[in-house]
């Protein structure tokens, strides 16, 4: 795998990723019996920013201005994305910046780490060996979470049902294989067999449109629980831009999810968009009985 997160950390796909997360989180948390929640490509867990625009061989543009860069001194946020520009600060300074800019930003796992409860199960999964030594080395004092060098994919199988009854599932593929999509459908297909009321949050790029369709049927295909998709696109569709937006499909989605989000995507849409045709939609798949 050729995929190393730091070049796109902080990017607008952290951003619309990781202020979902937050919220699937909160709307969890509402009940208090706790529920294991599991990345399955979770990466390195942190990144310096100042590295961010280091390749392996020549200098990179780094991602993350045109991302939480735009946010970061604003103070019109709804409370969706003020809480997310708020742990993100946290994370900052507990890092020791105490610079007004930003340097140090949260993947997933830490994220998730900042938000949990001690009633809250934590598993990482990343089978890069590179980056799951540095996730290790990231949690290594944390109670609560393990680490799995392996194919999350594979996880699934192994670590769902989970004996809490109750979980929150990200499945967050680089989409580096041509089947990559495949390889995701399938996974929400076979953990849906194994883990049918759990809450699955599968991310995808926004390359194509007609790709993008094609993955939604093979999702519906699936026959799946209540299922909403959330989405920002930067361009409109005929934009030259490889990367166009992306978006989660959310199983599952738990009560007063879907307002707080839509709110987030409808603010975030024209600040991070990089080109016209920029827009959010939240569509319910499969909509709530």
């Amino acid at each position: 795998m050729n995929y190393r997160h730091h070049y796109h950390a902080g990017n607008f796909a952290d951003v619309v990723k990781h202020v979902v997360l937050m919220q699937l989180f909160r709307a969890l948390q509402l009940k208090p019996k706790g529920f294991l929640y599991l990345d399955t490509h979770a990466g390195r867990g942190a990144y310096d920013l100042q590295q961010a625009g280091i390749g392996a061989s020549l200098a990179r543009e780094p991602e993350w201005p045109d991302g939480i860069g735009r946010l970061w001194n604003r103070g019109d946020c709804p409370e969706p994305v003020a809480e997310y520009l708020a742990l993100v600060r946290g994370f900052d300074h507990a890092r020791g910046n105490l610079e007004s800019s930003l340097r140090f930003y949260p993947g997933s796992p830490w994220i998730a780490a900042r938000l949990s409860r001690a009633q809250d199960r934590l598993a990482f999964c990343e089978m890069h060996s590179a980056e799951a030594g540095g996730l290790r080395q990231e949690f290594r004092v944390v109670p609560g979470v393990a680490v799995h060098e392996s194919d999350g994919y594979v996880a699934l199988r192994g670590l769902l049902p989970p004996p809490e009854r109750r979980a929150l599932v990200l499945i967050d593929p680089p989409y580096e294989a041509q089947d990559e999509f495949a390889q995701a459908t399938t996974a929400l297909g076979e953990a849906l067999r194994r883990f049918p009321s759990g809450v699955y949050a599968l991310w995808y790029p926004l390359t194509q449109r007609a790709r993008v369709d094609e993955f939604v049927a093979a999702i519906m295909h699936l026959a799946p629980p209540p299922t909403l998709l959330a989405e920002l696109a930067v361009a409109g569709d005929n934009s030259d831009r490889k990367l166009k937006g992306c978006g989660l499909v959310i199983v599952n989605p738990p009560w007063q999810f879907e307002p707080n989000v839509r709110l987030a995507l409808d603010f975030l849409a024209p600040i991070l968009a990089q080109e016209s045709g920029g827009s959010a939609r939240t569509t319910w798949l499969v909509p709530e009985a």
